[in-house]
């Protein structure tokens, strides 16, 4: 199978906060793989903006030194020097004056104009105006806000009102990378590309849904920032959130982006509110020299979680009943990310209870391994009569599409790209954000006023022994926890 690489047009990004950790680590790497991928044309420019007063060569060296360690590229590969001959650097202040002149005679007629908000969100609006106000950005311009949109629907209003006032909708990229990843992808193509699944897709003939993002860090280094969003602000109001949007929504009636979308947003406001007992919070406790959550985030009195587990469902026809059930944590016992749908066991069974047969499961793994595998029954090779094991068909990206699944385009590069093209498909709206923030208000505050403290866990565990009883009073279980 070869993939075909399609050159986007010829276009001038800037990186705002272009020194710090989200550029270095996968933006500008990103965009380098792009390069040699043969995506981005060599007459492009990719001007880096910040405080750092500092020229062009500073700026590129900087960038070749984040590009080698991130990307694994030799710092004397002669694509890398040809990369960096695209980079540029123009020191701004976003709350003043500075540099904007500058930046604006670095701009060039008929490119793409696209920039790229990698700061902290209380900077999006007078980047946002100086834009406008310098004559920058144009009606065409695109600019890609990062994570956090807003802290609570109020903030997230506010900040969809201030972005408006100087950019369409249409122009507003706000940026999941969850929704860059391959494997989320491709659960619309399984879904809607093959009509072997989408018949079932229904409470009549799903369980259950599972979705776990799990990780075996803790919030050591940003401790001071975790400790004022928490699990729920940071994992499921927005990438898990989506993950359940793309597993639950009806088929949009074309692969657009405002089709797409739409169907979404149905999800989301169809989403019952959250009985209090139907939620886990918890906190990793410390392990051996390893510190815990409290320790982590400096705060003795911290009542912000580290994991939540939460059972949830959405009233409308095809999902009526059937419970989603939501995990994700810190310091848990392995690094990974899937979607497991378990389908109802056949109604009647010809065999006898030694070869009950059991329920067939799809699981969508995101990370690590990307792929797919479905469980299905069959019959025990040998003699002996008709005896049922259950055995996976697996398919790993990796596997299955040879050495192009093992080098498969990173979130971010696809989603930059995306900008270019002026494809909003795998980006929220402002909409859609909004009616997360109300769905996810009530549960914060009924958390806040209640006080009580989040359940322990130990590191490296499958999170608090609440969340078990929260599956198991269903009769059911929580997949094992396994990268």
């Amino acid at each position: 199978m070869v993939s075909r690489v399609i050159p986007v047009d010829d276009f001038d990004l800037v990186i705002f906060g272009a020194t710090g950790d989200l550029a270095h680590r996968k933006i500008l790497p990103g965009l380098f793989r792009r390069f040699v991928a043969g995506q981005i044309p060599q007459t492009s420019q990719i001007i880096g903006a910040a405080r750092t007063d500092q020229d062009d060569q500073a700026f590129r060296d900087q960038a070749g030194k984040a590009i080698s360690e991130f990307a694994g590229v030799k710092k004397n590969d002669p694509r890398l020097a040809q990369f960096l001959e695209l980079l540029g650097y123009t020191p701004i202040d976003a709350k003043g004056e500075g540099g904007w002149k500058e930046l604006k005679s670095r701009m060039r007629d008929g490119a793409v104009h696209a920039f790229y908000f990698s700061v902290a969100p209380s900077l999006f609006g007078d980047i946002a105006e100086r834009l406008a106000g310098h004559g920058i950005a144009d009606e065409d311009s695109r600019i890609v806000v990062e994570k956090p949109f807003g802290r609570d629907l109020e903030s997230a209003r506010a900040l969809n009102a201030t972005l408006a006032q100087h950019f369409q909708e249409q122009q507003i990229y706000r940026i999941d990378h969850y929704l860059g990843k391959e494997t989320v992808q491709n659960l619309m193509a399984v879904r809607f590309a093959n009509i072997l699944f989408e018949p079932l897709w229904n409470a009549q003939y799903v369980d259950h849904i599972q979705i776990t993002v799990a990780e075996t860090v803790g919030v050591a280094g940003r401790g001071s920032y975790y400790d004022k969003s928490g699990a729920i602000r940071d994992m499921v109001q927005n990438h898990m959130m989506q993950l359940l949007c793309l597993i639950a929504m009806e088929p949009p009636y074309h692969f657009d982006p405002d089709a797409v979308r739409d169907e979404k947003l149905k999800v989301i406001r169809a989403l019952e509110p959250v009985a209090p007992n139907d939620i886990v919070r918890g906190q990793y406790q410390p392990d051996g020299d390893e510190p815990g959550y409290i320790e982590d985030c400096e705060n003795p009195d911290s009542r912000t979680e580290s994991y939540v587990a939460m059972k949830v469902r959405i009233s409308n026809w095809r999902w009526q009943g059937t419970p989603i059930y939501l995990r994700t944590g810190k310091k848990l016992r392995a690094r990974t990310s899937e979607i497991a749908i378990t389908f109802k066991e056949p109604p009647h069974s010809i065999f006898d209870d030694t070869g009950a047969p059991k329920a067939n499961e799809l699981v969508i793994r995101l990370q690590p391994n990307e792929g797919m595998n479905l469980k299905v029954m069959i019959k025990e090779p040998g003699p002996g009569g008709m005896r049922l094991v259950q055995v996976p068909l697996d398919m790993s990206f990796a596997d299955a599409l040879g050495a192009e699944g093992q080098d498969m385009p990173d979130a971010y590069e696809r989603l930059i790209m995306d900008v270019i093209r002026g494809n909003q498909t795998l980006f929220m709206r402002g909409d859609e954000v909004e009616a997360a923030w109300a769905w996810t208000d009530p549960i914060i505050n009924a958390w806040e006023d209640s006080k009580q403290a989040p359940e322990p866990y130990d590191a490296g565990s499958s999170g608090p022994d609440e969340a078990l009883r929260l599956m198991h009073r269903d009769n059911r279980r929580w997949r094992e926890i396994r990268s």
